[in-house]
């Protein structure tokens, strides 16, 4: 039985509507170049401590495009604990990682469910390898820990046409939002890590004015005719280690140099997210 009391919004879409004539179209149809050098990043807003009732708590914010229609990248995280595990649980030497991603259901073009689609299990998957890698896990025996990331608004554009396949290059700059945002929750939890691990995304782009392909770090899919390959790392700067790394696009398994600069680049955006956390930290301490 249907509840009277209470209206649902659309299941499907939920594009805005927008009008027919030709200089829509055209806005709606074209795609504008990258306004930034190929090795910047986006303004990065981040800030500890917005929910009180947590252990410890993030949010962080990428600004958007210049192009209208492109949104940007909000994330909010929470750390719960650690705390103690249950009587009937195994004993464990380490601390107990558990990784929860979640997209509100308005945070993209197609309106998200309220259940975890394999996309975001496979976010949450990512960045528990992310963060087991900086953690000091054996100063909590038997304990648990609860990460749990929102993403309130998706980076996506809102104009292009959900049959360009530009939502999968979107999970790219997620994750790297992801690992930046929750290490900044632990951090204000308070619990010990080796370094702040912090993520980028560089991605090897074809654009119609530039017939070979050139790499480019914090990439936007609406920005470039077409992104041929991508890696989101999870960089720790300190200790010059890769806790994680995310590859996903079609490159010449000959061309090694080429895998090589990617990664590089990748660690690259990765360091100057990390420059941004730890000011964020710095200013929390402070």
């Amino acid at each position: 039985m249907s509840d009277r009391r209470r209206i649902n919004g659309p299941v499907g879409a939920t594009i805005p509507p927008a009008s027919e004539d030709g200089a829509s179209r055209e806005v709606a149809g074209s795609r504008g170049g990258r306004s930034r050098p190929p090795n910047a990043i986006r303004k990065m807003y981040l800030k500890t401590g917005v929910t009180p009732s947590a252990s410890g708590s993030a949010y962080l914010e990428i600004e958007t495009s210049g192009r209208s229609g492109v949104s940007g990248l909000k994330l909010s995280c929470t750390v719960h604990g650690p705390r103690s595990l249950p009587r009937s649980s195994p004993f464990s030497p380490h601390i107990i990682l558990s990784t929860h991603v979640k997209y509100a259901p308005f945070a993209t073009r197609q309106r998200r469910g309220y259940l975890r689609d394999p996309s975001e299990r496979d976010l949450g998957t990512h960045l528990e390898a992310a963060l087991r890698g900086a953690i000091i896990a054996d100063r909590w025996p038997k304990s648990g820990v609860d990460i749990i990331v929102s993403i309130i608004e998706g980076d996506q554009d809102r104009e292009t046409s959900k049959t360009q396949g530009d939502e999968s290059w979107d999970l790219m700059n997620a994750l790297s939002g992801c690992i930046t945002v929750a290490s900044a929750a632990l951090a204000d939890a308070g619990i010990d890590c080796i370094d702040t691990v912090a993520g980028g995304v560089a991605a090897l782009v074809s654009d119609k004015g530039d017939g070979n392909p050139s790499i480019v770090i914090d990439p936007i899919p609406s920005e470039h005719d077409r992104i041929l390959a991508a890696c989101c790392i999870a960089y720790l700067p300190t200790r010059d280690e890769v806790t994680n790394l995310w590859f996903k696009g079609d490159l010449p398994a000959s061309d090694a140099e080429l895998y090589t600069k990617l990664v590089e680049k990748g660690i690259q955006a990765s360091a100057k997210a990390n420059r941004v956390l730890v000011e964020c930290l710095g200013e929390t301490v402070g």
